[in-house]
């Protein structure tokens, strides 16, 4: 493998753009897109409509359906979406890349972290400039630059934004198993590991609402009568912690217990939530009969009910994994950038796209760190070098299929 002079021209493109690609990053962090502030979102996503409109695909709109719920009284409501942001370019091209990203961040509305500032060390600081409103711009920036390429007519691309991603992607993930069926391969533009590298393999995961309803009493007048429901979650709480380390790979945070009551009634309504990460299918299965097990067990008085799902497979570094990373590798080299990967507990696209087939990179984004608290931040020579990666890797990429 070796770059042409019109691979060059792609390269020298992007880096002449570089104030750009860092510049509408920063000024996309000014907007709190958080996954559950519907106005917020609206107004990043027709920024980036209008972003986007630099391909030759006209963007197209695609509605998402509500998800479900569980609020702190134990009633099952519906949390709406944003739609998601879809373009696609020459479908009928012979490779065909799936590229993704998402327009949310994990900062509410309400929180006081609101702009990019530069550190003392150059870095930008900021909410979203790593996850992944900067991975957004290096992938737009790769995109335009590409379509300069006299090759670009042999690749055609999709494109897609969605608004869940940190929220579980669980109205989203039809779409992007749709659009994984139809790709060669996929690039998602979350941030690279703190140190520079990719992910490569990475657990699944999945959230869940465990409601135990129990019976209100007076503590001081009837207190025999009630059914404690806080002490039911708390002991299922302990239940579920108690299955760390029985399987390997297997790890399970009890992250809270909502619901309660006044300090003189018998609570008759808690919820405990659990997230769980697992290393492949078979622990998956493990988990999930667990569960059902703690669930199903009689607690005196005490209804139990599960709420929940598995929202993202887990994605191993098989062989086509090993293949397409060996080819982003390359390419890095090519570039004087020594790619190197790693395993990640974390989740993201990427594993919604590997389980409904398609190889993917999904660590193609800016270098930064200490994603998702108000120490986030990226390094701004990482925007146009990450933007030449994929700009470079194109070509290459599709034809690892």
């Amino acid at each position: 493998m070796r770059l042409k002079d019109e691979d060059h021209a792609v390269l020298e493109a992007i880096a002449s753009d570089g104030g750009r690609i860092v510049d509408r990053a920063v000024a996309w962090c000014a907007i709190n897109s958080g996954s559950l502030h519907l106005a917020g979102l609206e107004r990043q996503r027709q920024v980036l409509l209008d972003a986007v409109s630099t391909l030759p695909g006209a963007p197209t709109e695609i509605p998402l359906a509500a998800s479900e719920v569980i609020g702190p009284d134990g009633r099952v409501g519906e949390q709406h979406h944003t739609p998601a942001i879809a373009v696609v370019v020459r479908p009928e091209a012979p490779l065909q890349v799936v590229l993704t990203g998402h327009y949310d961040t994990v900062y509410p509305e309400t929180s006081g972290f609101k702009t990019v500032q530069t550190r003392p060390d150059g870095a930008l600081h900021g909410p979203g400039i790593a996850d992944m409103k900067g991975g957004i711009s290096v992938m737009l920036a790769a995109l335009e630059a590409f379509e300069r390429h006299p090759d670009a007519a042999h690749v055609g691309y999709r494109v897609l934004l969605s608004p869940d991603e940190e929220i579980g992607s669980i109205a989203s993930g039809p779409i992007l198993a749709d659009f994984a069926r139809r790709g060669h391969v996929g690039l998602t533009y979350e941030p690279a590991l703190a140190d520079g590298s990719l992910a490569s393999s990475r657990k699944g995961s999945g959230n869940f609402h465990i409601v135990v309803r129990g019976q209100a009493a007076h503590a001081g007048r009837d207190f025999a009568a009630g059914r404690n429901a806080v002490i039911g979650a708390a002991r299922i709480a302990e239940s579920l912690h108690g299955l760390n380390g029985q399987r390997e790979g297997v790890t399970i945070n009890v992250a809270r217990i909502d619901g309660g009551a006044p300090l003189n009634m018998v609570p008759d309504v808690a919820i405990a939530r659990f997230n769980v990460r697992f290393p492949d299918a078979e622990a998956a299965a493990w988990f999930e009969a667990q569960v059902a097990r703690v669930v199903a067990e009689p607690r005196d008085g005490l209804h139990v009910h599960l709420h929940g799902l598995i929202t993202r497979g887990a994605k191993p570094f098989n062989a086509a994994q090993q293949q397409l990373f060996g080819a982003v590798r390359e390419v890095g080299a090519l570039l004087g950038q020594d790619i190197a990967w790693k395993p990640s507990g974390g989740v993201c696209e990427g594993n919604n796209l590997f389980a409904s087939g398609l190889p993917n990179v999904d660590t193609l984004g800016v270098r930064g760190g200490d994603i998702h608290s108000e120490a986030e931040h990226a390094w701004p020579e990482s925007f146009v070098e990450r933007a030449q990666l994929s700009g470079a890797a194109m070509n290459p990429l599709g034809e690892t299929h």
